[in-house]
């Protein structure tokens, strides 16, 4: 310590004189917030700082909500406030990753079509059908959107009533409309006609594919059409000529089939009598060709299978037809039952029984083949009785 203090500290009276002169600080220069004031442009100010802070907070919440609005781009004018400066880095949007956004409205979407399309009219000609391998009435009318018997009544010099005489490559008349097919004949009269295929004369009249005129047709009874003018006859149809076998070959009087062929018999002794049901005539149980059809004249079942297996009978009678058909099914045997019931087997390749023969259910009769007016190897099987005529076979035979 200094001798001259260390003096008067030892004598403990007197203290240092405190200097009480004023400190002086080194006055500070006006910022340049405190100038604008100064100058009078604190409120101008005030507007810019308030305009950059409110960007700034809506550019960080945008940033903040870029997941929400991932998937749709969102334009949104920015209002350019006058003296506010815009940002020149602003949130950019992935658009590459963004999913495809379809609209949709709740309207009827209409396709555009480049041409417009005109519902079929109904046909107003005859055209000519070539018969493929395979063909049948049936699937030839379904191919027109025509009935069967349509088919048949259409083209009788070709199919004359049996549906057995479609041949591959010929040719047949497609009707524009279900109906009959007539070549007009010296003498005919059009009350006949049209009474004969159960129509009205007007509807062959006023039919416009006839080409007849109601003021010059004359009289009804000798009308004018020239012999050989083919007329179409709406909703025409006719019983159909029979092709088949007469029903009521039995057993008491069996030279009824003599018109039929050589298999018919003569007089005939009683014999076995049937069961009352039927079973399957043929090993296989499928049809090959001709389905039971009443509307093409068909009023059997072609039962599939190959030449030379057996065919059994159905039920036990007495054989009243055995050989030869004229008719088209070739070689056929008939047997009565007794009970008013008799079956048919058709195109057979042999006959394995006489004339008067008794048989029992189930015995062989003969063999399956291919002969008359047939296609490929089958079974012709028919049902036919004294009351009910020729029935379905498929309602009387066991399911296969």
């Amino acid at each position: 310590m200094d001798p001259e203090f260390q003096e008067v500290a030892d004598q403990g009276t007197e203290r240092p004189i405190e200097d009480k002169t004023p400190e002086i600080k080194p006055q500070r220069s006006p910022g340049w917030l405190e100038m604008l004031v100064r100058m009078g442009l604190g409120e101008t100010v005030a507007r810019i700082g308030t305009g950059f802070l409110t960007l700034a907070l809506v550019m960080t919440v945008v940033w903040l909500m870029r997941p929400v609005y991932q998937g749709q781009t969102v334009n949104t004018p920015v209002a350019n406030t006058a003296g506010t400066a815009m940002p020149t880095n602003e949130p950019q949007i992935d658009l590459v990753s963004l999913p495809e956004i379809k609209a949709s409205t709740s309207g009827v979407a209409r396709n555009a079509l480049i041409h417009t399309n005109i519902p079929s009219r109904p046909r107003q000609d005859i055209i000519k059908y070539t018969i493929a391998k395979g063909d049948t009435v049936i699937g030839i009318a379904q191919k027109f959107n025509l009935k069967a018997q349509t088919i048949m009544f259409g083209n009788y010099y070709t199919l004359r009533d049996d549906p057995h005489n479609l041949s591959i490559g010929a040719e047949l008349n497609i009707l524009p409309v279900d109906g009959y097919y007539y070549e007009w004949h010296e003498g005919d009269g059009l009350n006949g006609v049209a009474k004969n295929l159960n129509v009205a004369p007007e509807d062959i009249i006023n039919f416009p594919l006839n080409k007849l005129d109601m003021a010059t047709i004359g009289s009804y009874s000798n009308p004018n059409i020239k012999p050989g003018t083919w007329l179409i006859v709406p909703g025409g149809n006719r019983p159909y000529t029979s092709w088949s076998a007469p029903v009521g070959i039995t057993r008491s009087n069996p030279a009824i089939a003599r018109v039929m062929g050589a298999g018919s018999c003569g007089k005939i002794m009683d014999g076995a009598i049937g069961l009352g049901y039927f079973i399957w005539p043929t090993i296989g149980h499928t049809l090959s060709g001709f389905d039971y059809s009443p509307d093409t004249n068909h009023r059997g079942i072609d039962i599939g299978g190959n030449t030379g297996e057996p065919i059994f009978s159905a039920d036990a009678g007495v054989i009243v037809y055995a050989g030869w058909n004229d008719w088209g099914y070739g070689n056929m045997i008939m047997v009565d039952h007794g009970n008013g019931w008799q079956s048919l087997y058709a195109h057979l390749n042999s006959v394995g029984v006489i004339c008067g023969q008794s048989v029992d259910q189930g015995t062989v009769i003969g063999t399956l083949g291919s002969t008359g007016r047939s296609t490929g190897s089958h079974l012709h099987f028919e049902l036919m009785h004294s009351i009910y005529s020729k029935v379905n076979p498929w309602s009387y035979l066991p399911p296969p």
